[in-house]
């Protein structure tokens, strides 16, 4: 969004769309255009009651916390690619610092490098009857994050619910985290073609 009340309209079209009076979330997607306006457009929303809690999305830390220091209402989640090739452990403490709840995007990683299948992830699955996405997914609950998995299937999504009957060893959680990669292969937010492709599209 270019304006403040080009967001705050948004936030009105959405609900009229949903025929709803209020949503529970509405998220900032990109630190991108003029961001804090359309921060300001949100949040002037959500002191209208037009929804119950505002938050971000792909902030990474530097820009998350430039933006904590400057705005009225600090995000209540900051949703960005979480997931074991990508771990953003610094990402993590520095939403924590915030008071930021992270909330990831892709958990699973798009399915990318065998994650379904892998040896490790399946190995630690069998010893708790689950299979290697459901270890995924239950640490990173385990690391305090918010994961929206979607799948167009009833049987994945009520496996990815039944992750709350088991927990992770230490170790487990470790060996998993040692598969972190230390960026994101799904999508370069530094990549300036990106960002004009994300600009375009408003």
């Amino acid at each position: 969004m270019k304006t403040e009340e080009a967001a705050y309209e948004a936030v009105k079209t959405s609900l009229k769309k949903l025929n709803m009076d209020y949503a529970d979330l509405i998220l900032l997607h990109q630190p991108m255009g003029d961001y804090f306006a359309a921060y300001r457009g949100i949040t002037k929303a959500y002191k209208e009651g037009l929804t119950k809690a505002i938050g971000v999305a792909n902030f990474y830390p530097a820009i998350l916390a430039n933006f904590c220091e400057t705005v009225e209402v600090i995000p209540a989640v900051n949703q960005v690619e979480l997931h074991p090739f990508f771990v953003q452990e610094g990402a993590l403490e520095n939403m924590k610092a915030y008071g930021v709840v992270p909330q990831a995007w892709g958990p699973l990683a798009e399915g990318k490098h065998g994650i379904f299948t892998d040896p490790e992830l399946t190995a630690i699955g069998n010893k708790y009857g689950k299979s290697a996405a459901q270890v995924v997914l239950k640490w990173n609950a385990q690391r305090g994050v918010s994961i929206i998995p979607k799948s167009t299937h009833v049987e994945r999504m009520e496996q990815n619910i039944d992750i709350w009957d088991f927990d992770l060893t230490d170790e487990e959680m470790e060996k998993i985290a040692s598969k972190d990669l230390g960026h994101s292969e799904i999508v370069n937010h530094d990549d300036p073609g990106f960002v004009k492709f994300v600009l375009n599209l408003h």
